[in-house]
């Protein structure tokens, strides 16, 4: 007898994700297609990745070029993709800021790698050889998510996921979130850094306070500290600005990105201004693939087509829609967040006993990807190419989920499965 996939995957892969409950084999656009067949809306885009939605023609037309024409070679040389997004990701992070962006004047500086964690963990390297000894100390936010390397997860700001892993690297400081106040008191004369996500997504997407943000730039310039902006799951348009740093108009030394800038291509890439750039030398810091032809091909492809559509538009009018046909829900007590990065927050008759994980579970058998943040909020980062009809269609989905845990709680009816 055949194995089935849930078999298999259990045979010989480690455990970090549970056992998977569906096996993808499509996707086209806002839809994901199973191998028995079944269609699903995505809603959840690998975690805010495909932001162009699934299998975009340009991006796999752009891979597959480059991969018959180079596909490796290390960055002892030089590809022009690379230099492509380069110049592009540096424009878009002072796109609005003019010179502010680098007081000196001119461009920043990227380093290219291969995720979001090693962008964060080049990042944290960067802020400890620009200081040097004595100033290695980070301040990060209670809650925060900035990755599951010993070093990031360190910075993240969560004590329950550093436990396992005791002792973890010493010198961070956590405060709580949109505290001006708590960040100072954290602070002390080895702190060298302060790394903030503009809206904390793992956490439970929770934006930051305007104030809050301009408050910690004008703390980190009193006291010649670093302010590092982990812009892994909000960058590239997703909150209806290029970065989500630009909400608050401030300007960072440093910002990490990855996720969306490759559509499910792994990249990743550290920005930082000239002069903290330079901090780094040959050897400092480096990854064999990080940036590689095929990678930042597809990127750079990624990053025409979103200026081409002016993506931080999109995700502005897509996000004030699903806000309305979500709040219009019956069980649905707050939606926040910014663009197309949504939190949606459950309340107890909707939840009927359930987790919001619970409600994700039933929202799959139904045909939508979601997924539970916390226990009673779901998170939504839908493609910023999805349409009017399939945010309706999937809000649809939603309510039709919640209506029925409500109706079950009350003994009055049972939930079937997707078909």
């Amino acid at each position: 007898m055949t194995a089935t996939p849930t078999e298999r995957w259990s045979d010989v892969l480690m455990g970090n994700y549970g056992v998977p409950p569906v096996t993808f084999v499509r996707g086209s656009g806002t839809e994901l297609f199973d191998d028995a067949g079944n269609r699903y809306l995505d809603f959840l885009c690998g975690l805010a990745v495909t932001g162009l939605g699934h299998a975009h023609p340009r991006v796999a037309a752009a891979l597959a070029d480059q991969a018959s024409t180079l596909l490796h070679v290390s960055n002892l040389f030089i590809t022009e993709p690379q230099l492509e997004v380069a110049e592009r990701l540096d424009r878009l992070i002072r796109s609005g800021t003019g010179s502010e962006a680098n007081p000196a004047g001119g461009s920043g500086r990227i380093l290219f790698q291969n995720s979001g964690a090693e962008a964060n963990e080049a990042a944290l390297k960067l802020a400890r050889k620009f200081h040097g000894r004595g100033r290695h100390g980070v301040v990060a936010a209670f809650r925060s998510f900035h990755g599951r390397t010993m070093a990031t997860l360190a910075a993240t700001g969560q004590p329950e996921k550093h436990e396992p892993f005791q002792p973890i690297p010493e010198g961070f400081r956590h405060a709580a979130w949109n505290d001006l106040a708590a960040v100072e008191a954290a602070l002390a004369p080895e702190v060298g850094a302060i790394l903030l996500e503009p809206l904390q997504g793992e956490g439970g997407v929770n934006p930051a306070d305007t104030a809050f943000l301009q408050g910690v730039r004008r703390l980190c310039d009193e006291r010649g500290m670093l302010l590092i902006i982990d812009e892994v799951q909000t960058g590239l348009g997703r909150t209806g600005e290029w970065f989500g740093f630009q909400h608050a108009g401030i300007v960072p030394d440093v910002v990490t990105m990855a996720k969306g800038l490759g559509n499910g291509v792994p990249i990743g890439a550290v920005w930082a201004t000239a002069d903290v750039a330079a901090a780094f030398g040959p050897g400092d810091h480096g990854s064999t693939f990080a940036g590689q032809p095929l990678a930042a091909a597809g990127a750079r492809e990624v990053l025409r087509i979103m200026e081409e559509m002016d993506a931080p538009r999109k995700a502005r009018e897509r996000g004030a829609e699903l806000t309305v046909l979500l709040e219009a829900i019956p069980g649905v007590s707050s939606v926040r967040g910014l663009g197309l990065l949504l939190g949606v927050e459950l309340d107890p008759a909707a939840l009927a006993g359930r987790t919001a994980g619970e409600v994700a579970r039933s929202c799959l058998a139904a045909g939508l990807v979601v997924n539970g943040v916390t226990p009673t909020a779901l998170r939504l980062a839908p493609p910023m190419t999805i349409s009017s009809d399939e945010l309706v269609e999937g809000v649809g989905i939603l309510a039709s989920v919640l209506a029925e845990g409500s109706a079950s709680d009350d003994g009055t009816t049972e939930s079937g499965g997707h078909s």
